[in-house]
């Protein structure tokens, strides 16, 4: 039972992945579709995220009072929804409206299955989970591609709202196997604050600011990597351009699985602390001016890899530097504070590169890695004080 579960909840982190990198994998097809500038990728994104923020904010209050399985169910359909809508979209504007379900359907689903994880499972779970979360963000750039050879962008999006439907299909059948936590669920849901009351707990708004910052330069990489090859590089193929979409999941999902293998006996801290450190490695060989795209291409997967162990490691850590009361609370504002950065930083760079050229794109990355490491030592030390005068 306890296994069956586990893969079904690795099925749903797959679902969670897939529609993240289709936009922009799809944009400089899209682009041209609609007549739009480059830029407008990010306005696109920006509602999507909006809608998700609103759906991680109201996330604790639903993680009280329905299930788990329920909130993933409904979640998968909005998305579903959504991916429909843009497959059929005729005008730019039509995207704002499918961008509402797409969005709503990312926030609870996370909030709610990475809390489910956090307290229920250790660290190396929780890295393989966002590793199959890499999974499906890599598997949708090569539909994506593969629809821009053999019909058009669309399609891409069609195909992989089929993917969705079959992995809801599955939850479904699978309502059963949660039974088994039932009981800590219901004790957990009962005892968990709210965010008015969580917000005010020393270190949250650090681990706050921190997650932003990690979520802004992995959503300037999803959304605005195929993009720097077409600006940087020539000759290179439409649909070599929309692979590239998966160079940063790829490096994902590689640094989840190296962590599965290692957190229980590194620790979440530390696993942060090296994961920047070789994404910083892979800015630099992005940095480098080499001729060609290969060194590039290594750079972008080296800064993914290095952010594999980040996101889970953070959120892994919610229960153990704020207890469990505090953690569904504490994970959905993360989840908020993440979208509120895919939702701002997107379309800021996006701006900014039109203005300046998307040549800086690897400084702008540097930035927000900065900041997630300072931020994150911040947390430890205001958390850690907190909870030794607790103790005294």
């Amino acid at each position: 039972m306890g296994s069956l579960l586990l893969a079904v909840i690795y099925l749903i982190f797959i679902s969670l992945g897939l529609p993240d990198s289709l936009l922009g994998s799809g944009w400089p097809e899209m682009q041209v579709a609609f007549g739009v500038p480059s830029s407008y990728a990010g306005y696109v994104s920006m509602t999507i995220s909006c809608m998700t923020v609103i759906s991680a904010l109201v996330s604790p209050r639903l993680i009280r009072r329905v299930k788990t399985q329920w909130i993933v169910i409904a979640s998968i359909g909005l998305t579903v929804i959504g991916l429909l809508g843009f497959s059929f979209s005729t005008a730019y504007w039509m995207l704002f409206l499918c961008a509402i379900p797409y969005g709503l359907g990312a926030g609870s689903i996370d909030a709610a299955v990475n809390n489910y994880v956090a307290l229920h499972y250790p660290s190396s779970v929780m890295n393989f989970l966002h590793c199959f979360y890499g999974v499906g963000a890599v598997i949708s750039p090569f539909i994506m591609s593969r629809a821009l050879v053999v019909a058009k962008w669309n399609d891409g999006y069609r195909w992989t709202s089929y993917l969705q439907l079959g992995i809801m299909a599955v939850c479904i059948l699978s309502i059963g196997l949660w039974k088994q936590n039932e009981s800590a669920d219901e004790e957990a849901r009962e005892d968990s604050a709210g965010i008015a009351e969580t917000i005010r707990v020393p270190g949250v708004v650090l681990t706050l600011i921190s997650f932003f910052a990690y979520c802004s330069g992995e959503a300037t990489c999803f959304l605005w990597t195929p993009s720097y090859f077409a600006g940087t590089k020539e000759g290179l193929s439409a649909e070599t351009i929309a692979s590239f979409g998966s160079l940063i999941f790829g490096g994902l999902m590689l640094g989840r699985l190296i962590a599965g293998f290692v957190s229980n006996r590194l620790g979440d801290k530390r696993l942060i602390r090296i994961g920047i450190t070789v994404e910083l490695i892979g800015i630099l060989l992005v940095l480098l001016p080499t001729p060609g795209y290969i060194v590039d291409a290594v750079g972008f997967v080296v800064i993914g890899t290095g952010m594999g162990p980040v996101y889970p490691a953070i959120q892994h850590l919610a229960p153990l530097n704020f207890g469990k009361r505090y953690s569904a609370a504490v994970i959905g504002m993360q989840m908020a504070s993440a979208y509120v950065g895919s939702t701002l930083t997107p379309m800021v760079f996006g701006l900014l590169q039109q203005a300046i050229g998307i040549w800086f794109m690897p400084l702008w990355i540097l930035l927000f890695a900065a900041l997630n490491i300072i931020f994150m030592e911040l947390t430890y030390r205001v958390a850690g004080t907190a909870e030794n005068a607790q103790k005294e």
